[in-house]
């Protein structure tokens, strides 16, 4: 595995209503996050910013992207432990504080993974490898704010 990784995304505005930013409503939040040879990504600001709320906004794309991280770190030990796993779901949220500067930032995101193992799986195992997941996923260790999470193992 090579020592570094370099990714490029493209987030382009596409919300001038023809005024620019002239006034604060006079603008839409819309912009597309284009990576090269992937399908575009329509986001928007959360609608409490004039956002719109059928688009993604950056705190459902961090939220997802620990979640994701989180998911493969796991499978890929799992696999490597002989532990099967046969569905996975989680629905994590984070929790995000508004600063009286107007500023704001993630106070946490809770995990909450709904594994499923093969009945000849170890439940112990699966459940302990949530911790190494935790310690070696590469967005988790990025952030200022605790990931936790609160797994569920059930047998198939």
């Amino acid at each position: 595995m090579a020592n570094e990784h370099r990714y490029t995304a493209t987030v382009t505005w596409t919300g001038n209503l023809g005024e620019g930013t002239r006034s604060y409503k006079g603008y839409a939040r819309q912009y597309d996050i284009a990576c090269p040879g992937r399908p575009l990504v329509r986001g928007s600001a959360d609608p409490a910013y004039l956002g719109d709320s059928k688009r993604h906004n950056p705190e459902d794309l961090l939220v997802a992207a620990l979640s994701a991280c989180h998911m493969l770190w796991y499978l890929h030990l799992c696999s490597a432990a002989k532990v099967a796993v046969t569905a996975y779901r989680d629905v994590a949220h984070g929790v995000m504080r508004a600063n009286p500067d107007g500023s704001a930032e993630f106070e946490k995101v809770t995990l909450r993974p709904e594994v499923t193992i093969a009945g000849d799986s170890c439940a112990e195992t699966a459940m302990r490898l949530h911790e190494r997941a935790n310690a070696m996923c590469f967005i988790a260790r990025s952030v200022n704010f605790p990931v936790e999470h609160i797994p569920e193992i059930v047998k198939s």
